[in-house]
């Protein structure tokens, strides 16, 4: 008998008769099957079988605690069957009630494809992390989604709540899983959730206190199919919010999702900006953050939350540089919706001061003679890396990789007078290369060429050769931005590698003497 899912909305529910199928034995994947099997759920879990030791060791765990595990190619091409066999062999089709599904399974991808057809319901971990949320004191979250910019927001949000004395967490893309988050013994006061748009894609149920959309540009669209599918699954972040949507004023598709959300009765629309703020807004006044939304005379007046110089230390660096614009954006965000929580502006503004950025993205790797070198690996797309060009007037620019797909004319064309040179590097480093003929002729451009990401000796030649070509050609004051505008893949095991072999051969360059 099918269990009813309209009754399956906190963990307290009767979960016992649910049918499950796990389709993926990633982190989200395992943490779904376990939860799941906790409450009695019936789990099978199908994997394609290329998996790490680990996921080995956790393919087992979960067939001890009584799952159906399938793992290899064969049992993910189409809808499974009652039983091991595979799908040549035949059966009959698999009796389930629900699918849930790890990020990286697009729609599109047979299983899914098949449940849907069939009529059965998808959801992201999200959608079952929300319910499998108590039934009573249920801890609020506050959601964040964007093309760029979700984890600093995400993380300066968490030290903002954690400053107010609040035990929060930063979970979701980063950090714990959000299954792990809502059931864990020692419950939190509220969580801040970052959400990818493979994951709000199956969330159907989600009501956050507050909701943030970045910024919106081209990414993913091989998943989605195309671009108004990959905003209308962003834009689902403000489904059913109960107290602000927080929207970039700077991007006004994200205001335009705001009002077309269906949200509860009495929830506000709140707008961040780098200029001054207008009514029902956060921005910037000289160098205060300053909030003209959640103050009682906000016609009048606003509060302030902080300066300029309570992020400057947030990147790295001695202080004295000022914040980049990407970085005061995310923590008006943040802001935002910590103000939406309740946070009184001290909260706000000590959580800016304990704030760190995530390595790899606007890390000052050093300070010596004039120059500042500044690992941006973690800016995989053209937008991302454009939040840190922008940033500085001068400098010479580190970037190639695998661009997905995506265009670097609009890019190249908007940086081209602050370049001082550029070294090119990985996969489709010829397509920069072009658009900076097109675009900055007069551009001194060096090639350092593409390696296999299995030889790192290699790689650390590359880099080193890299980094020499920076310093011959920059000048004191400038920046070395690492800001590749591509993924890493083609080269690296990951972008956080990609940023480790930079910053290691800075310090080769320098020899310790960085300051």
């Amino acid at each position: 008998m099918s269990a009813d899912l309209s009754e399956l909305t906190h963990r307290d529910a009767d979960w016992s008769g649910l049918r499950a199928l796990v389709t993926g034995l990633g982190v989200t994947g395992f943490a779904a099957a376990d939860a799941l099997l906790q409450h009695g759920a019936r789990v099978t879990v199908l994997d394609t079988g290329n998996a790490t030791e680990k996921q080995d060791t956790q393919a087992g765990i979960l067939g001890i605690l009584g799952a159906d595990v399938r793992r290899g190619p064969e049992h993910v091409t189409g809808w499974p069957q009652d039983g091991p066999e595979d799908q040549e062999r035949g059966g009959a089709p698999l009796e389930v009630d629900v699918v849930v599904t790890s990020p990286g399974w697009p729609p599109h991808h047979p299983v899914l494809a098949a449940a849907l057809e069939r009529g059965i319901p998808v959801w992201s971990e999200i959608e079952l992390a929300w319910r499998l949320r108590p039934r009573v004191g249920a801890a609020p979250w506050l959601v964040v989604t964007g093309t760029n910019g979700k984890t600093s927001t995400v993380q300066l949000l968490t030290s903002m709540l954690q400053a107010a004395g609040l035990r929060a967490i930063a979970t979701g893309n980063v950090g714990t899983p959000v299954l792990d988050a809502v059931q864990h013994p020692d419950p939190y006061d509220i969580v801040a959730v970052e959400l990818s748009s493979f994951q709000l894609h199956f969330t159907h149920s989600m009501s956050p206190l507050a909701s943030c959309v970045l910024n919106l540009a081209p990414d993913h669209v091989d998943w989605h199919g195309s671009l108004e599918a990959y905003a209308a699954d962003k834009a689902r972040i403000y489904e059913r919010t109960q107290v602000a949507c927080v929207y970039n004023v700077q991007d006004p598709q994200t205001e335009a999702m705001v009002e077309q959300a269906e949200v509860v009765d009495g929830c506000r629309a709140i707008g961040f900006t780098l200029g001054t703020p207008g009514l029902s807004m956060l921005g910037l006044v000289d160098d205060v953050l300053a909030d003209r939304a959640f103050v009682e005379e906000r016609r009048t007046s606003a509060a302030e939350l902080g300066t300029l110089a309570d992020l400057a230390r947030a990147s790295g660096g001695d202080g004295s540089v000022a914040p980049p614009p990407h970085l005061v954006a995310n923590a008006l965000a943040a802001a935002a919706l910590a103000r939406a929580a309740g946070l009184t502006p001290a909260a706000v503004r000590d959580g800016m001061r304990g704030f760190r950025s995530d390595a790899h993205r606007m890390s000052v790797v050093a300070e010596h003679e004039g120059l500042t070198w500044v690992d941006d690996s973690k800016a995989t797309n053209p937008h991302a890396a454009l939040a840190a060009l922008r940033s500085y007037p001068h400098l010479v620019w580190v970037a190639g990789g695998q661009l997905k797909g995506a265009e670097v004319e609009e890019l190249v064309a908007e940086v081209a007078p602050r370049l001082r040179g550029v070294v090119l590097l990985g996969s489709d480093r010829g397509l920069i290369a072009q658009a900076l003929t097109r675009h900055a002729p007069e551009v001194p451009v060096h090639d350092a060429g593409v390696t296999d990401h299995g030889d790192m000796a290699a790689l650390d030649r590359v880099m080193d050769d890299v980094v020499a070509r920076c310093a011959a050609l920059a000048r004191p004051g400038d920046v070395v931005l690492l800001s590749p505008a591509a993924a890493s893949l083609d080269m690296f095991p990951s972008y956080g590698s990609r940023g480790d072999t930079f910053a290691a051969a800075v310090r080769r360059h320098l020899g310790g003497q960085a300051s």
